[in-house]
């Protein structure tokens, strides 16, 4: 590119740019700058730099039982997914329920439990 052989050449494209854009875009940012905001800036880089080591912290990974898991999600309780009384796993929702308030499955609740769950609540168990 060739060199511009006019002197007022930068000041000529700084008035283009503050009549297209507002004088605002022109200024020096350290013009509007006082200690107030400086102290403010600084909070906020403090609250920044918190929340940044906060993530770091949750995506740390453990090693448990030979496998790498973010530690978020070994502080996340997780909803007991074996039956007490068949021992059987179950995926389903519906087993969510029963399983919090009863500590068995939706199969077991209907067949042991169901109208009965005054003699569950003091401790009966099927043998």
């Amino acid at each position: 590119m060739k060199k511009h052989e006019d002197p007022n050449y930068i000041v000529k494209v700084e008035q283009a740019i503050a009549k297209k854009y507002g004088k605002e875009t022109i200024q020096n940012p350290r013009g509007n700058w006082d200690e107030e905001k400086e102290k403010e800036y600084e909070e906020q880089l403090k609250k920044l730099a918190d929340k940044e080591r906060d993530t770091e912290d949750r995506d740390e990974k453990i090693e448990v039982d030979g496998i790498l898991m973010s530690r978020k999600l070994l502080n996340r309780e997780t909803t007991k997914r074996t039956c007490s009384v068949c021992s059987e796993y179950s995926f389903e929702m519906r087993d969510d329920v029963y399983m919090s308030k009863f500590d068995c499955c939706y199969n077991c609740y209907i067949q042991w439990i169901e109208g009965r769950e005054d003699r569950w609540k003091t401790g009966w168990r099927p043998e």
